[in-house]
Order: C-alpha cells, then structure tokens, then sequence
C-alpha cells in the first residue's frame, strides 16, 4: 500500500511543497515565489508574515493538485532557510517580520525588543504555525546561537548565553533530524490543506537537507548547491577539518556533520537577475545562446560579489573585459563560469582541508537543470558533474526525514537508496578541462586585484 509523504522546502527565493511516496516519486508539487526583501534602513527582512504565507498557500496548491487518497498521507518534512531569526510574542506570532540571513543582525547578539517572548528560527516559528509547538531542529541553530555543536543541545556554558544574548528561557525545545515536531493543527490544517493531526518532522539546515536529499553520503563526493547562496560540502565524520574557508555544518543525520566552503551570497540570484534585467529573454534561451560562445565568454570576466562577504563590506560585483565581441549570451556564460570557477577554487580549500580529494560532484538546485551548466561545471572541476531526477534536493531530502521519522524506511541509508535517483552524469570533456585550467588562472587573482580599487570607492564621499 502506497504511503506518501509531504515535502516543505522554502528557500531564499521560493517555497516548493512535493506529495512524494516512499521511492521518491512525486505526485504533486507547487512552488510560489516568495516576496521582494525588504531592505529599507540598511535591514534586510521577508516582509510582513511572508514566509508563512507562502508555505500556506503553497501546500494548498499542492494538495489541490495531488489526485491520491489523502487519508494515505501519513507525515510531513519541513526545512526552511538556515541562519534566519525570528522574534515571537507570547502566543507565537510574530514581533517584527523574520529577519533574513542576509542582515548583519543575525550575526550579533540579540539586543532585546519590547513584547519578544521567544527567539528561534525560521524552522522555529513556522513549527509553531503548524502544530503550536515551541520547538525546533537543533540542526537549523548554526551562526549566533548558544548551542553545543557536539550534543546538539542548548548549552550548559552560562558564557555562552551572554555571548549571544539570548537567555535559556526564550529559547525552544530541541530535537533531532526525523523527530517529531508535533502534529497539524485544526487551524494550520484550515489554513494549508494539510490533514489535520498529520505529524510534521523536523529536518536540518536547508543546505544540509540538500546535501541528504542530493544522496550526498560518502567523503568522496562533493556537493555543489546551485541556489540563492552557492556552496560546496562534503560528508566527514570527522569533527577536526575546520578552518580558514572550511567551517562545519550541523548534518541532516542526527550526530553527522557537513563540512562547508566559502560560497557566493547571491549566486543563483545574479543570474536570475540578469534574466529579469534583460525581460524579453528566458534562462532557457540564454543558456542556448550561451552555449555557442565560446569557453571564456571572449575574456569576460564576473566578479560575484552581489552581495559582498560578511569579512570584505567593501566589495562590489563587477563584470571586466569588455571589448565589443560580446554580447548577452557572453555576459550570461560569463555568469556561470564565474560561478564554476569561484566555487571550484573554494573547493580546493576544502578538499586540502579534509585530505583528500574528490572524485565525484553532485549538482543541486535549479541551476543543475542547465545542460551548458552541467557542461561547464564538468570541465572547471574535471569531476562527473551529477544531477538527480528531482532537482529539489531539500525537498527530497524533507520527504527522506518524513519516511524515517514516520516508519516508511527503517533507516537514513535505506531511505536514501529509496528515494533518491540519477538522471544524468556529465563526464568531463578532456578538451575543456584545459581550457578550463587558463579561464580558471583569470579568476585566481581578479578579486585580489579589484580590492585597493573598490577600497578606495567604498571610502570616497
């Protein structure tokens, strides 16, 4: 008999609900995009309640579409968008909107606020709009917050307590990946279409559950996540690789860990931007254009710091090089190889950090839809670049959780083989891994040589 669970992933841009069963298979599946960040006053936050709206109105769409036997659903996976904040009333609602990963509050202490009950994450308030629990995954409580990374519990150090500034009392009861968060409410059933009394596991971090739902389960693999924040990880049990561009990551196993490159904060996002700027134009269409540019976009280079790194404010995206050869299909190759080959260096410090290399990559996200994408990734990396059936690693890796929190799979290992399936691999072309070797010789020292420049504006009145 077919069970099926329910998938809930909201990311940076979008929310995406799957109706999935037990070999992965979706069976119905809606994604709404989420609303523009408001960035006035130099914040950055989902306007008004805007999170939770579009996971409501999300899964009303997918259950809307999902044509089986609802009485067949039989749990929930729910991960949203890590190093998030949010700030609850006594009843659980809202004081001030979430505030985003992207604003520097989230990475200073909290300084209190007037009416503020509670302190969680985003996976921490909409537990709460779900199932009126005060609880949450403790492998969504990376960045500031007083948690023991070895126990995965709230700390018994009072230091750390003062150190973020957010005392024991407002903070929710932790529990682990593929535990139970509680169950849907009458009211969050109302709102979302969700049956009511369907219990709702917890997942990890949104990268983390990617990483699970990408099949990411051996040291030789490496993971490249393709969305808003562009990342590589890779699985080690070990718990000594950190340091300088490597930093550990909770799992989406409860004990295990991911370790975690430097990334691009707006990766994905540059090249939606650039589809949107353009307006008369489809990514589907760039990328074939693109594909006839030669490698090297004709010596255009892009410097992806959109949104300049926490540890270098001064920062500023910049695209070099232009000669008159090129052409919007340059600019949006130029785009992708930038991607491909700032990852691929942030890579080699994580593979020296770990000791050993890789031999094996795994394309997550939107972007591993991209054939040219694929191909490119391929030949920067000189790795198979392998992409899953459903591109939507969180969201699978959320249907994973539900299955082993549920009893559908008795276990993490069972319940990957399951569910989670190649669609492609991509072998490197010998041809364009050389190429790739002079393109990727640009990119090693652009950004050392635009800093005293963009110093220099950033301080000029």
């Amino acid at each position: 008999m077919t069970k099926y669970v329910v998938a809930i992933d909201n990311g940076s841009q979008s929310t995406k609900v799957s109706v999935v069963d037990e070999a992965g298979r979706v069976h119905a599946f809606a994604q709404r995009p989420l609303r523009p960040y408001d960035t006035s006053g130099g914040r950055v936050v989902h306007p008004d309640d805007d999170l939770w709206d579009s996971i409501r109105a999300t899964c009303t769409e997918a259950l809307a579409r999902f044509t089986g036997d609802r009485s067949k659903i039989v749990a929930a996976g729910l991960c949203t968008i890590r190093f998030c904040r949010a700030l609850l009333d006594a009843d659980g609602l809202l004081v001030e909107p979430v505030i985003s990963w992207m604003d520097a509050r989230v990475g200073r202490p909290f300084d209190g606020r007037p009416g503020v009950r509670r302190i969680t994450t985003s996976s921490g308030y909409i537990t709460h709009r779900l199932t009126g629990q005060f609880r949450d995954t403790a492998g969504n409580h990376a960045g500031m917050w007083p948690i023991d990374p070895d126990t995965w519990r709230w700390s018994d150090d009072p230091a750390a307590y003062a150190a973020t500034g957010m005392p024991r009392e407002m903070l929710v009861e932790l529990v682990d990946p593929g535990q139970l968060l509680g169950e849907v409410t009458t009211d969050a059933a109302a709102a979302t279409g969700l049956p009511v009394g369907v219990p709702v596991f917890a997942t990890s971090n949104d990268k983390a559950v990617e990483a699970l739902g990408s099949g990411v389960r051996a040291p030789n693999t490496l993971l490249l996540s393709l969305g808003t924040y562009v990342t590589s990880m890779a699985f080690d049990k070990r718990q000594d690789c950190a340091g300088a561009g490597v930093w550990r990551n909770f799992g989406s196993v409860p004990g295990e860990f991911l370790y975690e490159s430097d990334g691009i904060r707006r990766g994905m996002w540059t090249v939606s931007w650039y589809r949107d700027l353009l307006g008369d134009t489809t990514e589907e269409e760039l990328g074939a254009g693109a594909a006839e540019v030669p490698m090297g976009s004709n010596g255009l280079v892009t410097v992806l710091d959109w949104l300049a790194p926490p540890d270098a404010a001064h920062r500023r995206g910049a695209l070099i090089g232009f000669d008159g050869s090129q052409g919007r299909f340059a600019i949006h190759r130029s785009i992708l190889e930038g991607i491909a080959c700032t990852m691929a260096g942030h890579a080699d410090v994580l593979a020296d950090a770990l000791g050993h290399r890789f031999d094996r990559l795994v394309v997550a996200g939107g972007g591993s839809r991209s054939a040219l994408m694929l191909r490119i990734l391929s030949g920067v990396f000189d790795l198979p670049a392998v992409r899953m059936i459903t591109t939507d690693g969180a969201g699978t890796g959320s249907a994973i959780c539900a299955a082993v929190g549920s009893g559908i799979h008795p276990d993490w290992e069972a319940a990957t083989a399951a569910m989670v399936h190649v669609a492609e691999t991509v072998e490197p072309d010998r041809a364009d891994v050389a190429d790739y070797r002079r393109v990727r010789e640009r990119y090693a020292t652009v950004t050392r040589h635009l800093d005293a420049m963009l110093r220099d504006v950033a301080t000029t009145p």
